[in-house]
């Protein structure tokens, strides 16, 4: 445990993000920390809903987390979401993960989890050079891009779209280990997206299929065009 905590030392402040009445939620968070070596170092970003305005509260509670780290000087900042769930967590592949970042100071995100739009392979292979599609419920920054964020205004920008227009210095821990958990969602306004993704087997199945996709992506469509081909040729020899 002390060897997990002691890969976390790259990053000076952490946050978590919480509507006040899920407690739950927190008491789950902290058991996860707890597992990967962060015991009482992460910060509860305790919100309230005050408004229908689901998005921007979302929004300005990420960055809020953000203004907090920088003004204590931190150079790296991690946020979480209070839904996330830690699987297959290897200290040694973090700090693998952080000697290359060390070795790369034009970073700008490391996602720890995330559904992706693309992804290729670097020289270490604990890290992912990624296009960002979605999720924020475990990720960090450095503290020039952070600075970028987190005086901006809200202009309508869903927090899950955030990092969406970078196009270099994003990476991914190779394979990513935080997940959201099952939990009711709060997000009231979208029913139908939180139907599809239990439809589908949940966020977890959900990211670790879209990781192994992109990572795998060629070989996924050789084989499905073997099959289809393989398939002609028995329908029409028969």
């Amino acid at each position: 445990m002390q060897k997990a905590a002691n890969v976390w030392e790259f990053f000076d402040r952490l946050y978590c993000v919480s509507l006040r009445e899920r407690e739950d939620r927190r008491k789950s968070a902290r058991e996860e920390f707890a597992k990967v070596g962060l015991g009482e170092r992460v910060e509860f970003i305790i919100c309230d809903r005050l408004s229908d305005e689901f998005e921007k509260e979302v929004y300005d509670s990420h960055m809020l987390c953000l203004r907090k780290g920088l003004e204590t000087g931190a150079k790296n900042i991690v946020v979480f979401e209070d839904d996330v769930e830690f699987d297959g967590f290897d200290p040694e592949k973090l700090k693998n993960c952080v000697d290359f970042l060390q070795q790369n100071p034009e970073w700008k995100v490391l996602l720890l989890g995330a559904l992706l739009r693309s992804s290729r392979q670097t020289d270490n292979s604990c890290i992912q050079k990624v296009r960002y599609r979605s999720l924020t419920h475990a990720y960090a920054l450095n503290r020039h891009y952070a600075e970028t964020l987190a005086y901006e205004p809200w202009h309508g920008i869903v927090n899950d779209t955030l990092f969406r227009p970078l196009k270099d210095d994003i990476y991914a821990l190779y394979p990513m280990c935080a997940f959201q958990k099952k939990f009711t969602s709060d997000n009231y306004k979208y029913p139908g997206l939180v139907l599809i993704r239990n439809f589908l087997g949940g966020l977890k199945r959900i990211q670790k299929a879209n990781e192994f996709y992109h990572r795998h992506k060629f070989g996924v469509i050789a084989a499905h065009v073997f099959i289809i081909v393989f398939l002609l040729i028995i329908l029409r020899s028969g």
